[in-house]
């Protein structure tokens, strides 16, 4: 018996036992200045069954202010609503990419259009996935679970133009 098994080895065999990063929840800084807005990412989440602690702000300058503030920590990605008073959200996406310290913290863009320049400019920014906002409570449910499933695979890989753009229209497509 081989007593130095990876700890996926033993989390595979047995699939009940939780490994310690399940037990931690995920930290979620959202930034997204419609309030209902907040609450339906929220209650989804909850509703996903995705442990999270989740901060909001409500524009991109508090974004960038609440990621520079050292007394917070860093949380493990960042959803960015596209528009945004104050600071719209591909600016923040700007600036955080621009910035050493920033820039390796995953970002999720989040809009309710899916206008085919906004995508390929968050794209070349640098954000990791372009989510277009579901009509329904249900479908933004599903549309978070398949972005924690592609953020967690695509760890290794970086953003992939074709899994970058995630709507409600193709949230049950591989």
């Amino acid at each position: 018996m081989d007593i130095a098994k990876p700890l996926d080895m033993i989390s595979a065999e047995n699939p009940d036992a939780e490994s310690p990063k399940e037990k931690e929840p995920v930290k979620i800084l959202l930034a997204e200045d419609d309030t209902e807005d907040q609450e339906l990412f929220i209650d989804a989440l909850d509703e996903a069954q995705i442990a999270s602690e989740v901060t909001t702000v409500e524009n991109g300058q508090e974004l960038l202010d609440t990621l520079r503030d050292e007394s917070q920590s860093d949380p493990d990605i960042i959803f960015i609503d596209v528009n945004m008073p104050v600071k719209g959200g591909k600016k923040a996406l700007e600036e955080i990419k621009k910035d050493d310290y920033l820039r390796g913290i995953p970002t999720v863009m989040l809009s309710t259009w899916d206008h085919p320049a906004d995508i390929e400019d968050t794209f070349a920014k640098g954000a990791d996935l372009y989510v277009q906002k579901p009509n329904s409570f249900n479908a933004f449910v599903l549309l978070l679970k398949k972005v924690f499933l592609l953020h967690w695979a695509k760890a290794l890989l970086g953003p992939v133009r074709n899994l970058f753009f995630v709507s409600e229209k193709n949230v049950g497509k591989g």
